[in-house]
């Protein structure tokens, strides 16, 4: 993974949640947050908030006493997500590295993740990490995108690209965000950081658009794809994200669309 994969600055944060969310976002977001919720935690922790979906979908579903620290590595993107948040004495907004987390053992009840794991450099330390701060009996809760090939958008605006720029494709929707989905490798990188109980699930889900644009916009520009396509010399941001869209179009019609889009969700416990 390139550094710029993991830069979500600029006017990508705002970007990302008015156009990434809605799209492919929020149905993984309330199905997180019902999991978590359903076990009643005291204390949660969420690490890679990005832009606060999750924030959004689970504070409402816990209890009034209920301590909820919400984490990202990157400010802005943290910065974003506590703007769009409902003021709330139970949340703590604290940037740290999921990979080094600022927090005693033992502190958690669970730990939530969603769509982070595939940008951490090193997973078994942040898999570590979630360990060592969750209590006895406590839940590790994540999901991560399946193989590019069954996220229908995310490849055309991947295989669009490729034909604009032939010589050197962008390639970070397949490198990073699709690119941690082989449920065996991921059950072995829980079970080497001490999780004894690791279940799988392969959820799919729809995504849906009012147009091709709206697809274009948000994977070309509320994504790090779009310091991929700025390095590129030979096109502009605005005729990659119209490539895109022309591109998603021939495929899917020039009106609303929709296609499919899958994850894997886990949840490890201690």
């Amino acid at each position: 993974m390139s550094d710029g994969d993991k830069l979500f600055a600029g006017s990508i944060p705002e970007n990302y949640d008015r156009n990434m969310v809605p799209l492919i976002f929020e149905a993984y977001a309330r199905d997180l947050s019902q999991r978590a919720a359903a076990l009643s935690p005291k204390a949660v922790l969420e690490t890679a908030a990005g832009s606060g979906v999750v924030t959004r979908a689970l504070a409402p579903r816990l209890a009034p006493d209920a301590r909820y620290v919400v984490t990202d590595l990157n400010r802005p993107m943290l910065d974003y997500a506590a703007t769009r948040q409902n003021a709330d004495r139970r949340i703590d907004w604290r940037q740290a590295d999921a990979q080094a987390l600022p927090f005693e053992d033992a502190t958690f009840d669970v730990v939530c993740c969603q769509f982070g794991a595939m940008f951490f450099p090193d997973r078994a330390s942040g898999y570590r990490e979630a360990r060592r701060v969750l209590k006895p009996g406590g839940s590790y809760l994540l999901n991560v995108w399946d193989r590019i090939e069954e996220n229908v958008f995310a490849d055309d605006v991947t295989n669009a690209l490729a034909a604009l720029f032939p010589d050197n494709p962008p390639r970070f929707l397949a490198r990073t965000p699709h690119g941690y989905h082989d449920t065996a490798l991921i059950r072995r990188d829980l079970e080497k950081a001490g999780f004894s109980n690791v279940e799988i699930e392969t959820r799919e889900e729809e995504s849906r658009a009012p147009s091709p644009r709206h697809v274009a916009l948000a994977y070309c520009q509320g994504t790090p794809l779009r310091n991929e396509i700025e390095a590129r010399v030979t096109a502009t941001l605005e005729a990659a994200t119209d490539h895109a869209a022309a591109a998603i179009a021939r495929r899917h019609g020039n009106g609303e669309v929709a296609a499919k889009i899958q994850a894997h969700v886990i949840t490890a416990r201690i």
